[in-house]
């Protein structure tokens, strides 16, 4: 099989193919806004097409390239472990690389987390937490937060805080929604006896929202009070993301069960880990006759494996941790200039590298005018009319955040720098000063 080969005589197919044999309409959508690029290789915080133009990423896949695109360490360690021809998912074994990145994980977390379950995603690592939350209480509901989003498989669907995922998916299993950042709703829902979890984000990935310390302290505390496990999702926001290796670290928080993926990747080999406390995985893997009762056919596997150890040392030969905290804070600096320049830009949310840009309607009568005849076209029209000149005009890939929201995400590489930073700003004014 030549690759070079194929890529060469297919090229430029990606979307016909698209269209024909998978998903059309993802197809129509990315065509609708010209973001229909033939990309040929990606290196650091950017991404090269067919033409030589080079695009600034400020989603890195949805956080899954925390150490930007082709990391040469990540690289050379997979390179390593297929030359070693290492006997890969044996089964019926206990290989060593699994226990190894078990234990890494299990030292960056809390004294209480004790053991990991290794999957392929983080919808799987959900599920997990889902299945040992059941199992561990012995109830059957789940709570989730308003706007949550823990996945698109049938129990992560069932915490989907987007109603427009779950049409005609159901029946789905029991769950309950709350506001997010409301400790009294929450506390008349675990008072019910019956919620195994409670499972939330730190910081949401739709919309980017965040709560303040004193709800997350709260949370913890109703949770312990009624029995219920507290499970913090950390797929998006974990691995040094927020500045934190563990985004609840912020508020000394130690959930019963946290779960991990994309960065933990290294961008190359699908993995997710579901990290817990020894009573709750022990209740589950209670007895030799139940050590198959939940598996992952491809969850040990040694590729995953050697991805997950060189990302975590390089997250600690880099300083990765700190390094997001710092270009966070060169963001937020870099964009108070413009939050006073234009009346439609109306805050920034998250922490460390999790961004959201929140924008709304000007002051200026003249001005909110105009704003409310683009809002009556589509809720959220506003933020896309950004988003699409920053992908034209600068070549920098963005997002807006959720569904009739105006605030516009980014998850840039963790990699990236005051370089990046400059050009995004810079962008962004030009393209505010357009729009204003």
């Amino acid at each position: 099989f030549d690759l070079a080969k194929v890529l060469a005589d297919r090229h430029g197919e990606n979307f016909e193919l698209h269209s024909e044999f998978m998903n059309p309409q993802m197809a129509r959508v990315l065509r609708t806004e010209g973001f229909d690029r033939f990309y040929v290789r990606g290196e650091g915080c950017y991404l090269y097409d067919d033409r030589g133009e080079r695009y600034l990423d400020m989603l890195s896949g949805f956080g899954v390239y925390a150490l930007g695109r082709s990391h040469p360490g990540i690289k050379a360690a997979l390179h390593q472990a297929l030359d070693l021809d290492l006997p890969n998912m044996v089964q019926m074994d206990c290989a060593l690389l699994p226990g190894l990145l078990a234990e890494a994980l299990v030292a960056r977390a809390h004294a209480g987390i004790r053991r990991a379950f290794f999957c392929n995603s983080g919808a799987e690592a959900v599920e997990t937490a889902i299945k040992f939350a059941r199992y561990a209480t012995k109830r059957p509901r789940i709570v989730y937060a308003s706007h949550a989003f823990h996945g698109l498989t049938t129990g992560a669907l069932a915490l989907n805080g987007g109603a427009e995922f779950k049409k005609r998916f159901g029946p789905l299993l029991p769950s309950t929604e709350v506001p997010f950042g409301d400790i009294d709703a929450l506390r008349r829902q675990l008072r019910r006896g019956d919620a195994a979890a409670f499972v939330v984000e730190p910081i949401q990935g739709k919309g980017v929202n965040a709560a303040p310390a004193e709800y997350w302290r709260e949370v913890q505390e109703t949770c312990r009070h009624y029995k219920t496990l507290f499970v913090i999702d950390e797929v998006q926001t974990g691995l040094g993301r927020t500045g934190r290796f563990f985004c609840h670290q912020h508020w000394n928080l130690e959930p019963d069960i946290i779960t991990v993926s994309k960065a933990l990747s290294g961008g190359y080999i699908p993995v997710g880990a579901t990290l817990c406390t020894e009573k709750v995985f022990m209740s589950v893997f209670s007895s030799m006759d139940r050590a198959m009762v939940h598996s992952s056919t491809f969850g040990r596997n040694q590729l995953a494996m050697v991805a997950g150890l060189a990302t975590l040392d390089a997250i600690d030969e880099e300083g990765i941790v700190e390094r997001a905290r710092a270009t966070g804070e060169s963001f937020t600096a870099g964009f108070a200039p413009l939050l006073e320049r234009y009346e439609m830009f109306h805050g920034v949310r998250g922490l460390g590298l999790m961004i959201g840009l929140e924008f709304g309607p000007p002051d200026t009568p003249r001005l909110r005018r105009r704003w409310n005849a683009i809002e009556r076209i589509r809720p959220a029209l506003f933020s896309q009319a950004i988003v699409v000149p920053l992908f034209h005009r600068h070549r920098i890939l963005t997002q807006v955040a959720a569904d009739s929201t105006n605030v516009i995400r980014l998850l840039p590489p963790l990699v990236a720098g005051a370089t990046e930073v400059d050009a995004f700003v810079a962008a962004l004014d030009d393209v505010l000063a357009s729009a204003h």
